[in-house]
């Protein structure tokens, strides 16, 4: 039968291990420490969230975009499909780069030569322009890198001086019971569980978006492709009518 003095004492134990009586019995430190990985943990998730919002809307609009202009949408007529996007879409920034160099070299083009050298420059700005914007887009998210690099060290040195003040603890009362040792070892452990906790999910969703990027990165090519092949295709028609003056 279990002695009733070593359950009270078990139970007075269990209730100071709860994360808030942890926080609050660790030493300045170790609060810092905990307080640092706690933002940092918020600062992450903050990003994760925008980052995930903002490309799932993007794939939703680049996907509908393309799937009208593959579906005999003339490149020419693709404005009106912007009129609501945000400025700061990639593929809005993209189509308007290539389209002011369209337009502001539309009166240079009187031969096969300088056709050519229009696409050649339409190519490169809309080129430029797509790796603006996904500059753009990766922002903040080597954030999510560094959480992921760095949180588990600085749980680790939270735990170690937890760990520290646990032995000064014990040589200063000279007892090595549970009650004394458990909740300095203890609080430096939660420091180390919420470094992973804040780094786990960083890398977690930087692989992730990162990948959300790239994939979103092939849809701004492919747009560019089916713009730069309607445009070769206008340039090819012969007459005043299609922006080609006739010798």
């Amino acid at each position: 039968m279990a002695d009733p003095v070593t359950n009270t004492a078990s139970a007075a134990l269990a209730h100071t291990l709860t994360p808030i009586e942890l926080f609050l019995q660790a030493d300045a430190i170790v609060k810092s420490v905990i307080i640092l990985l706690i933002i940092a943990s918020a600062w992450g998730w903050a990003v994760i969230a925008e980052k995930l919002i903002r490309l799932r809307i993007l794939h939703k609009r680049a996907d509908k975009l393309i799937a009208s202009i593959q579906g005999g949408l003339p490149v020419a007529a693709v404005a009106e499909s912007f009129a609501e996007a945000s400025e700061g879409d990639p593929l809005v920034q993209v189509y308007r780069a290539m389209v002011d160099e369209q337009t502001r070299s539309a009166d240079l083009v009187y031969t096969e030569a300088q056709r050519d050298s229009l696409q050649d420059r339409v190519h490169r700005v809309a080129q430029l322009a797509s790796s603006s914007a996904l500059d753009q887009l990766q922002s903040r998210l080597p954030f999510l890198a560094t959480i992921g690099a760095v949180a588990p060290f600085v749980g680790l040195f939270g735990t170690v001086w937890g760990i520290m003040n646990s032995f000064q603890g014990i040589a200063a009362s000279n007892n090595t019971s549970l009650a004394v040792v458990a909740p300095g070892i203890a609080e430096a452990l939660f420091a180390t569980a919420l470094g992973l906790v804040a780094a786990i999910p960083a890398v977690i969703f930087y692989n992730r978006i990162s990948g959300d990027i790239s994939a979103y990165g092939k849809r701004l090519t492919a747009f560019i492709g089916v713009f730069e092949v309607e445009l070769s295709r206008q340039l090819s028609k012969r007459g005043e009518r299609n922006g080609l003056r006739v010798a």
